[in-house]
């Protein structure tokens, strides 16, 4: 009767052994083994051999252990020693095998990548910040004498020649504010993230500032702008900051929207944020762009193929500036059509900034 209740338990063990997904042998209390699976053998071939596998640890080395060895040829075998124990009474060991060799591979082929995409990095920050440093030297020249040719002094120029003059220093104002772009994303990149300086903002003089800055260009693009602000608390950010993230909301509006179009921003405090919204009658984003537009070097398809100029930078960073003052950017469809960006930020200022990765 127990002879057959022996057999029972044996024929359990090895049923279950046999369902492990590593190799496997049970070590007895005494240091003998009572069972190996044949994972175990064929990994080792090892057929009535499992005790050499054992042999140099003590039964009553009660721990859990785990190791990797190495075997020739490469192989790599992960060991695991588990303690069996019931009811306080040690009744020996699993010892579980498991070959690990192309993980090893993996995590080594994965360290190696890394650290190659990583020097690359490096170069392609150092490149940019470089050929940005380089350019913008001839361009401080070109606005230079842009001014100085239309200062009245120097002689009067025609209509067309004036003409021609304000498309030389337009674009070269638009070439300096990509290079700007550029170094702040090096910058991002180099120090994951940016260094703010944090004070009380109010929100409606903000604003008014940045809508001034940017009308000149707005109604010499044929634009109508309208600004509300609700009173509301002051704010706790940085005013410098923001105002770039306002900027760019601002010039992407008038990029975007036809002569004749409209651009309103409206804001208003919400609880315990401000809420900010820059809404035009433009071309607006797609739907399934309306994330991908903030990722460094990304624009929508009607961006790209409608012949607007552009790199993809700017709504990078004002996600990175809007989420280091604790705070989120999305964007939305415009009542009528066109797009919506809401910025909201909280009135105290942020907590802990959020850790932003680099733009691109």
């Amino acid at each position: 009767m127990v002879s057959g209740e022996e057999d029972r338990l044996r024929t359990l063990l090895d049923a279950l052994l046999e369902a492990l997904p590593a190799g496997a042998v049970v070590q007895g209390p005494d240091g003998g083994v009572l069972a190996a699976n044949r994972k175990f053998n064929r990994m080792f071939d090892a057929e009535g051999r499992a005790g050499g596998f054992l042999a140099g640890h003590p039964a009553h080395h009660h721990v859990h252990r785990t190791a990797e060895l190495p075997f020739p040829g490469g192989r790599t075998v992960r060991r695991v020693i588990e303690p069996l124990r019931h009811e306080g009474a040690y009744l020996g060991a699993l010892w579980t095998y498991e070959d690990v060799t192309d993980r090893k591979r993996r995590e080594r082929d994965l360290e190696r990548d890394n650290t190659a995409l990583t020097e690359l990095a490096r170069q392609r920050n150092a490149f940019t910040a470089a050929a940005s440093h380089e350019l913008r030297t001839p361009l401080t020249s070109v606005i230079s004498f842009c001014e100085l040719l239309a200062d009245p002094s120097f002689g009067t120029l025609t209509g067309e020649q004036a003409s021609f003059l304000e498309a030389v220093r337009r674009n070269a104002d638009r070439m300096q504010r990509v290079i700007t772009d550029l170094l702040l994303t090096t910058r991002m990149r180099a120090t994951a993230g940016l260094d703010l300086e944090f004070g009380a903002v109010e929100v409606d003089r903000m604003l008014l500032e940045a809508v001034l800055d940017r009308m000149g260009a707005a109604q010499e693009a044929g634009l109508f702008t309208v600004l509300e602000c609700a009173p509301g608390p002051v704010l706790r950010g940085d005013r410098h900051r923001l105002r770039n993230v306002l900027a760019n909301l601002l010039e992407n509006a008038a990029k975007y929207t036809p002569a004749g179009g409209r651009i309103s921003v409206t804001a208003a405090p919400r609880g315990e944020f401000w809420e900010i919204e820059v809404a035009d009658t433009g071309i607006g984003v797609p739907e399934e762009f309306r994330d991908e537009i903030f990722n460094g070097f990304v624009r929508a398809p009607n961006a790209r193929t409608g012949g607007y100029p552009g790199t993809g930078l700017g709504l990078a960073i004002s996600r990175t500036i809007v989420r280091l003052h604790g705070g989120t950017i999305t964007v939305g469809e415009a009542t009528g059509g066109g797009a919506a960006f809401l910025v909201r930020l909280p009135v105290a200022g942020p907590g802990e900034p959020p850790r932003e990765e680099a733009a691109g």
